[in-house]
């Protein structure tokens, strides 16, 4: 037992000296070979994927969710009292402005206007008549006054008595369609009761709400898209702007006017509004070339003139699914696109143009 554990032993200080004998060896050999003057071997450089960035006018548009929206809507309501004799419209109707949507009883309100209407032809024959006795020095001529003065208080007495048998008449108060009919013939009415609902369907709005630092952004007058959850697309231009943020949101409503004479597009709609917005001068690159810089602050990572790596800090113009347009690069330079993110400024690399680049990472040069 005690032979065995002293052969292994042995074993082993054999087997650590012949390991030691050839690392130290070799670095005896090659600290001669560096003290003879050998020359020592040189690093490759790291290839990275470039772009060359080219600067124009991007004609950029922002994308927000919003619903289209009638541009008026008002209630047809009774004036008076009395029950429904005829009612006019049903749901889906289109109306004019003035339209009879729904007729009263009468309540006596005809009869009224017969009443006064017999006593203006009273008043006239009496000024006709008794004017002619005047003129003969029969009557006194201060009687014409008045005479003249019955007329008039019979003529405003009619107007009255016109004014509210017309109360009993129910008309449209804008031109649209009627979205509701609450009532049903012989239904009694209060004053100021609603008989019908009617919506403008044309012009219709697209209502979107944008953030606050999007205002200075967009314009009355500029163009907009409006693409429906239903399909439909339609375009128009911005009417109004809100002057006063929500206080819960801190957004801005924002109107765009969108014709609609064939009533196609339906009140309250999901949609998509697109703005037109100023052309900024930009490039587009990958978004997956941005990064940040040492700072935080995002950026590209370029290759300059003299081949070393730099960061170049960048805003985003306008985002989209796989490119992006920021604003900062020259015109010209080298945007890498492919090792970006396994090199650091200051670093010398190797820029291969990325139409030729492969599809695997690029790490050195052979």
């Amino acid at each position: 037992m005690k032979l065995s554990r002293i052969l292994a032993a042995v074993l082993v200080i054999a087997a650590t000296l012949w390991i030691g004998s050839g690392v130290f060896g070799r670095t005896e050999t090659e600290g001669a070979k560096d003290k003879a003057g050998a020359p020592a071997a040189s690093q490759p450089l790291f290839k990275v994927a470039v772009i060359d960035a080219h600067i124009e006018d991007h004609s950029r548009s922002m994308v927000v969710s919003g619903r289209t929206e009638a541009d008026d809507r008002a209630s047809a309501v009774t004036r008076t009292v009395g029950s429904i004799l005829k009612l006019n419209v049903k749901r889906g109707d289109v109306v004019k402005e003035g339209d009879v949507i729904a007729t009263l009883t009468d309540e006596a309100r005809a009869a009224q206007v017969a009443q006064a209407e017999a006593l203006v032809a009273q008043r006239h024959t009496d000024l006709e008549s008794k004017s002619k006795l005047i003129k003969r020095g029969i009557v006194a001529s201060n009687d014409m006054n008045q005479l003249e003065a019955d007329l008039r208080a019979a003529e405003a007495g009619l107007a009255l008595a016109k004014a509210e048998y017309e109360r009993g008449v129910v008309r449209a108060p804008i031109s649209g369609v009627v979205s509701s009919v609450p009532m049903t013939t012989g239904q009694a009415m209060e004053s100021n009761s609603m008989v019908a609902e009617i919506i403008a369907l044309d012009p219709m709005l697209a209502v979107a709400e944008i953030a606050e630092r999007q205002l200075g952004e967009v314009k009355v007058g500029d163009p907009a898209a409006v693409r429906l959850v239903t399909g439909q697309t339609a375009a128009g231009n911005v009417r109004y702007i809100s002057p006063t943020g929500s206080e819960g949101t801190r957004t801005y409503r924002v109107e765009v006017l969108l014709p609609n004479a064939d009533h196609a597009i339906a009140d309250g709609v999901t949609a998509e509004v697109e703005f037109k917005l100023a052309p900024v001068a930009s490039t587009r690159i990958p978004r997956s070339a941005l990064t940040f810089s040492a700072d935080g602050v995002l950026s590209v990572r370029a290759v300059g003139t003299d081949g070393l790596v730099i960061s170049v800090p960048v805003e985003v113009v306008e985002d989209g699914h796989d490119d992006i347009w920021v604003s900062g690069p020259k015109d010209g330079q080298k945007i890498i696109v492919q090792g970006q993110d396994f090199v650091k400024d200051g670093q010398k690399v190797e820029p291969v143009n990325a139409a030729a680049a492969p599809a695997t990472p690029l790490i050195s040069s052979s």
